[in-house]
């Protein structure tokens, strides 16, 4: 096992709600740890640039319109494995598909609107980490 570290973004249907405690607890329940934490209200300019990867897809607008919506919570989690373990404890992106217990079966109200985003490689993880927190801000454990 190798230590990690893994952005995460709490979305603003999740914000909205006042759930940010609660997928909080399922993420140290698991072993993982908030070693960075802040909430921020996402421009368009800074979420199409976090997106940018999906600028061609067809749902990039909707994406970016919806993370603008309202407050993110951006976090770094550290812990072993951290990638890996976030996006199972995640779930599916689709939450129909999602396992009992994850955070989108929990929590997320559509496919769109599923609550968490996490890195999906050790690669986007330093790029998205980097993209939000500077070194300063991140206490490593």
């Amino acid at each position: 096992m190798s230590e990690q570290q893994t952005l995460s973004i709490i979305k603003p249907d999740a914000t909205s709600r006042n759930l940010t405690g609660q997928v909080n607890t399922i993420i140290e329940k698991s072993g993982l740890k908030i070693i960075a934490q802040k909430r921020i209200k996402l421009t368009e300019e800074i979420a199409g640039k976090f997106y940018e990867v999906h600028r061609d897809k067809p749902f990039f607008q909707d994406l970016v319109s919806f993370m603008i919506s309202g407050p993110v919570i951006v976090q770094v989690l550290q812990g072993n494995n951290a990638i890996a373990l976030y996006r199972k404890i995640m779930g599916a992106t689709n939450p129909v598909e999602a396992e009992v217990g994850t955070i989108r079966k929990e929590f997320a109200l559509s496919i769109e609107a599923n609550s968490v985003h996490g890195s999906d490689s050790i690669e986007n993880a330093k790029k998205e980490i980097s993209f939000f927190f500077s070194e300063t801000e991140i206490i490593k454990n």
